[in-house]
Parts: C-alpha cells; structure tokens; sequence
C-alpha cells in the first residue's frame, strides 16, 4: 500500500535514508494487525489538506482523493470537510486548542506566595515543633533546680506564654530573654536556635530561587485571562484550522481573541516562529494542544495553559469506500486498549529538561526529617537532664532531712509542677494561708 505523510516533528522524522516518529511507529503497529505492507512516500506540495474554491484538494487530502496514495497518515484533524472527500479511522490521538507562554508569565503572583517555599503538611509540623520546644521550655525551667532554686519563696521567670515568646524570638534570630541558666534548659534553647537557623536558610532559599526577576506578575490561566488583558501579544498560526475555530465561534470571548488577533495581524507563518516568539516573553502562541506539550518538552522556561477547548482528534485517511478503513479503526481501538498508544506518546514526548531538576521546589515535610529528629533528641535530652538534676538535689535534701528519696523526689515535683502560688511572692503566700 502506498502510504503518504509529511515531515513533522515527532510525527515523521528523517534518521538517514528512513523515516521514524510516532506515525511510524503507529504505521508499523496497525500493518501487523491488519496485516499488508506499504511503503511511504512524503507529500509532494507539503501541506495537510485543504479545499479549493473549485472543491479540489491538496496536500495529502488532495492524493488520497486522486488515487496517487492509498492512506494518508500524519496529525490529520479529522473535520467534516475532510471526512465528506475521504474516509477517516476512529482518532488514534486527541487533541484541542490552548495557550503556551513562557513560566513567569502563566505563573503570576499568589497572595499567599510567601507560604509557597514549604508544603501544609512541612507548617503544621514546624508548628508542632515550636509548640514542642516551648513546652519543654517551660517544663525543664520548673524541674531543673539549677533554674528554680526556691519554689516556695522564688518567683519562676519562664511562664508558658514566655516560653512561648523566647521559642518565638528564636525562631526569628531575635531572642527574648531572660535565657535559662541550667544545663537541661540550655541544651534545649541550643537545639532549638539551631533548629531554626536551618529552617529559616532553607525557607529563604527556597523562596528566593523560585522567584524570577522578570517576572511580569500576570497570571493566564485560560483564554478568558488572555482575552481581558492587554500587556502581552498572542497570535496563532496563519491560515491554520485553530484561526478557523475563532473566526467561526459564537462565543464572545472566542470572538474577542479572533478580532484582536485580526486587528494586530499577530498571526505567524510557522510553529517554530510562535515557540520562539512565546520564550523571547511577551507573547502567547495559540495551538494544538499536543504540539504545544512537546514545545513544552523541548524548551523548560515554557508551559503550556490547563484549559483545552474544541476538542479534536487525528485521524488516518483513506479513499472513499476503503474496505481496509474499518480494519484500520478496530486496530486502532486495540492499540488504545492495549496502552500502545499511550506508550507511544511517552516515548516521542518525553521532556528534555534536565536542569528542571536542579531547580528548588516546594519543600516537603520529609525532606527535613533529620532538622527534626536532631530538634526531638534535644529536647529528649534536656527533659532527661532536668529529671536528673532534681535527682541528685533530691537525694542530697533525702539525706540532710533524712526523709526517703521517693518522698522528697514527689514533693519536689508536686511543688514545682502543680504549685498554683509558684508565681507570687513569698509574703502573698503567708498572706493567703493566715
């Protein structure tokens, strides 16, 4: 079978004296399923397909129709135009129309951008751990009597909302004092600003990378985004099936784009122009969907706009009355089934941006597990320390009042813990009891 097709990347390529891409590879997929050999030829004139005034076709259309190729296979957009002059298979790829421009533009500027550097899950647990660090403040400074000598008589200087207020100082490199004396309380404060210079480094970095200085801070999501603004140009190409859609729409935002882009004559000849017009910035180029995902692929500072209209899909052609285009169809439909053709447009879409890698993301909550781990086993350790500290001067006052250590060591903790008149002067206390 004498088979036509036309140069697009990745469709059909050139690798020698042979042809590859994903046409290719589909061609070769579905002549081993309905079973006949072909060979390829390109089209003569280079063009898909279109209907003179006279009602002649050209491109691959046009020698489908004349009998000079028994199938047409490319990104063929099956239409009712097309499908009236030859028969078309069930669509092996859909596709629509949506937006590329280049990141710093589609991105825009978040009222809440200065969250961005670390995911929920990361706050919550920076939350948790300075709620953590604040109650272990407030516990060691009340156990440790290195801190709080006289519990009975002397006023305790780390309440719960100053821990609070020196675990946030800290947390901003400004600290509040006062600043605890003993060992246990000093262990958890050292952990807890070293805990904080790291976060704050990896905050900072974060959130400094994933801002760009030429950023126009204009967010397009969609066409109705492009349509109400006027800072940036957008065109599509000249003369193609996307120009059409506008022109013809009744949709009045579809109209908007249509009479901007008629007035600006904003239009290119080729795909390449619009892809090198949207990365020098200040431009959208309006397209195909899946030939606007492999600009993507190719070029990491472009990114192509979620919102996909006038869904449409390829299609083979074949002559009018074909007996092999209903063959053709079930094949297609199998391969689709089967994830051939998902796989196929994996592998000949597969992005090239590796210095994406390289580039700061949002932080996840795992990724500071050790700043974690290194913060629990400081405040473990200070906790244990203070625990020891009113140990040893537990036993030293079981021996002096020669009580046992049990007994003392529960008064101790009884006062220190559960002691509502801690806070007040000695004469108030006396006060309180006469």
């Amino acid at each position: 079978m004498r088979i036509t097709t036309i140069k697009q990347e990745p469709y059909t390529m050139s690798k020698g004296a042979q042809l590859e891409g994903f046409c290719m590879d589909l061609l070769s997929d579905v002549a081993k399923r309905v079973g006949f050999k072909y060979k390829v030829q390109l089209v003569k004139d280079g063009s898909y397909g279109r209907q003179d005034e006279n009602g002649n076709w050209n491109g691959m259309v046009g020698e489908v129709v004349r009998g000079e190729a028994d199938l047409a296979i490319a990104p063929l957009t099956l239409t009712a135009a097309r499908e009236k002059a030859v028969d078309m298979t069930k669509p092996f790829m859909q596709t629509g129309i949506s937006i590329l421009l280049r990141k710093d533009i589609s991105e825009g500027t978040d009222f809440f951008d200065f969250l961005s550097p670390f995911t929920a899950e990361t706050w919550v647990g920076i939350l948790i751990a300075y709620l953590g660090t604040a109650a272990s403040i407030f516990i060691v400074t009340r156990i440790s009597p290195c801190e709080w000598t006289e519990p009975q008589s002397e006023q305790n200087r780390f309440s719960f909302l100053h821990s609070l207020w020196y675990a946030a100082g800290a947390l901003t490199l400004q600290g509040a004092g006062p600043h605890p004396k003993a060992v246990s309380g000093r262990v958890i404060c050292s952990t807890w600003w070293l805990f904080s210079v790291a976060l704050l480094a990896c905050y900072f970095s974060n959130l400094t990378s994933s801002k760009t200085p030429e950023s126009s801070h204009l967010t397009v999501k969609g066409f109705e985004d492009l349509a109400n603004q006027d800072m940036i140009e957008y065109g599509c190409l000249a003369g193609s099936s996307t120009l059409a859609f506008f022109k013809n729409s009744n949709n009045p935002v579809y109209r908007r784009i249509y009479e901007h882009m008629e007035r600006t004559k904003s239009f290119v000849s080729t795909m390449e122009e619009g892809v090198r017009r949207a990365k020098e910035g200040n431009y959208a180029f309006i397209g195909e969907s899946v030939s606007l995902d492999l600009a993507v692929a190719r070029h990491c500072e472009l990114v192509r706009a979620h919102e996909v209209i006038g869904m449409r899909g390829y299609s083979i052609a074949a002559g009018l009355g074909s007996p092999i285009i209903k063959n053709l169809s079930v094949a297609i439909l199998q391969l689709s089934e089967a994830g051939e053709l998902a796989y196929l447009r994996s592998k000949w879409w597969a992005s090239s941006c590796i210095a994406d890698k390289g580039k700061s993301s949002v932080v996840q909550l795992h990724s500071l597990k050790g700043m974690f781990l290194v913060l629990s086993l400081g405040l473990g350790l200070g906790i244990l320390l203070a625990v020891l500290e009113l140990t040893l001067k537990s036993r030293r006052s079981a021996a002096e009042q020669r009580k046992t250590y049990c007994s003392v060591l529960t008064e101790e903790l009884s006062l220190r813990l559960r002691n509502n008149n801690a806070n007040k002067p000695q004469e108030n206390v006396d006060k309180e009891k006469a």
